[in-house]
């Protein structure tokens, strides 16, 4: 079982973390990452995309022109789908493209992207993340500390003065330990923990 080191907001070294191997030190398994960025991909489509069928066109339902005589087609209805303004054959829908992995999928996935940033030492533990005020000036001189430029941040309970000091940053998100997910891991370069979330989230995913 590996040990990582535990700081304060003052990035000072307070203690060490022992981490479930089964969550934080399995093989980096990249093709996971694929199947689960896809899915979750998909669900965000909006599957509006959407064409009038013949019966839909709003035009009138009287015979164009008489059915001889004039050396036209003999045609019944300007909603016709060979006409210009007509209805369209089999045209797309409102459709729901998203679909679900398995849930071990899911869970492999994450557990792997996890272990990927604690191997590329992008890994921070802080003893908890309590802030006096809701202020972006006092975080960002709290990440200056870390020397990161872009980080998620992970809290184990609903943190609204860390979340309402985080939201203005463009290179850094909050997230709580309920909400962690594979792609924001893989779109952030550094990942930032208190040790309640690290804990919470061993509970959550260990086998």
């Amino acid at each position: 079982m590996a040990t990582i080191d535990v700081y304060n907001l003052k990035r000072e070294k307070v203690g060490q973390l022992a981490l479930d191997d089964t969550v934080f030190g399995v093989e980096v398994r990249e093709h996971l990452y694929y199947e689960v960025a896809k899915a979750a991909q998909a669900r965000s489509r909006a599957g509006t995309a959407s064409t009038k069928t013949r019966g839909e066109i709003a035009y009138s339902t009287a015979k164009m022109f008489k059915q001889k005589g004039t050396g036209n087609a003999r045609r019944g209805s300007r909603r016709a789908p060979g006409l210009r303004g007509g209805g369209i054959v089999f045209g797309p829908r409102p459709r729901d493209y998203g679909y679900r992995v398995p849930r071990k999928m899911r869970r492999a996935a994450l557990c792997s992207a996890l272990s990927g940033r604690i191997a590329e030492q992008r890994f921070i533990v802080v003893e908890d993340f309590e802030l006096t005020e809701a202020k972006t000036k006092g975080l960002i001189e709290i990440l200056k500390r870390f020397e990161v430029e872009n980080a998620l941040i992970v809290d184990a309970s609903e943190n609204k003065t860390l979340k309402l000091s985080a939201r203005n940053l463009q290179k850094f998100k909050y997230l709580a330990t309920s909400g962690v997910n594979v792609m924001d891991v893989l779109r952030y370069d550094n990942i930032i923990m208190t040790k309640s979330s690290v804990e919470e989230i061993e509970g959550a995913l260990k086998r």
